[in-house]
């Protein structure tokens, strides 16, 4: 029984040692590849860029908060109780929202962290796309990653395939961009114009623009001739009653010129 179990134990340790022998193994230098995305330095530096801002917004602040407790504390002496406390108030206010403009920004679920994850997510799921898609290929039953916790004392340079990966991600944006211009040599020909076509189209569209400049310009000289008839009418029709005016006003000077002569010829009979 002893020599079955001992011959039981020698082939599971020479089974095991040559599963391990058989095993696959690479490693990856994370920070080594995102430093030669340029995509991923783009989006660092935009997060940066906001970074910064929103820590000299928080610096801005605190300097405020200091302020306020050298003034308190310099007229300290000369205060009454209710102003100390007053002031004292206004300093626990804004050290609150200092507290809390921290949060928004550099808390758990901040601002920091909902850019990062908008910005810096997208590339590096690129580069986890790409282990996965070599580690399928080269049959890989481990990738390491170095700069994490895990402790390499050696590593072998030829398994490091961090440079592979970026040939990977490489290879992948060449592709996309590839689609992309499949795409818009694919896309209808009536939506891509030449440049006789466009010639073409601009002196229509300008034709169009003078036949339009054209009705708007007869148009508008039929209004005015309208208009120059509607006041020579008037004119005129203000001359006739002028006329008519004139003529009543004749009639009825004669009118009673006629009454006083033949009132005074019956005076005169009389």
């Amino acid at each position: 029984m002893k020599k079955i179990f001992l011959l039981v134990v020698l082939l599971f340790s020479v089974t095991t040692f040559w599963s391990q022998r058989n095993q696959m193994i690479a490693y990856i230098d994370m920070e080594y590849i995102l430093e030669n995305v340029p995509e991923y330095i783009q989006a660092q530096n935009t997060l940066d860029a906001k970074i910064s801002k929103w820590r000299k917004k928080l610096d801005t602040q605190a300097r405020h908060i200091e302020v306020l407790k050298t003034d308190l504390a310099n007229e300290k002496a000369i205060l009454t109780k209710d102003l100390i406390e007053e002031k004292e108030e206004e300093i626990t206010i804004k050290q609150e929202e200092l507290r809390r403009l921290e949060s928004l920004y550099f808390g758990p679920k901040g601002d920091m962290f909902l850019v990062r994850k908008q910005l810096v997510k997208p590339i590096q799921d690129q580069v986890y796309n790409a282990i996965q898609s070599i580690a399928k290929r080269k049959k890989y039953d481990f990738v390491f990653e170095k700069s994490t916790d895990l402790v390499m004392l050696y590593s072998n340079k030829k398994y490091d395939i961090s440079d592979l990966v970026l040939s990977t991600i490489d290879r992948t944006r060449l592709s996309d961009q590839k689609k992309e211009e499949r795409k818009k040599k694919s896309a209808p020909k009536s939506k891509e114009l030449t440049s006789t076509q466009k010639e073409i189209l601009a002196k229509k569209e300008q034709a169009q623009t003078d036949k339009e400049a054209a009705l708007a310009k007869k148009n508008a000289e039929k209004e005015a001739k309208k208009l120059e008839i509607a006041e020579k009418r008037k004119a005129l029709q203000a001359q006739r009653e002028a006329k008519r005016k004139l003529l009543r006003e004749k009639k009825e000077a004669a009118r009673k010129k006629k009454e006083e002569e033949q009132k005074a010829k019956e005076e005169e009979n009389n």
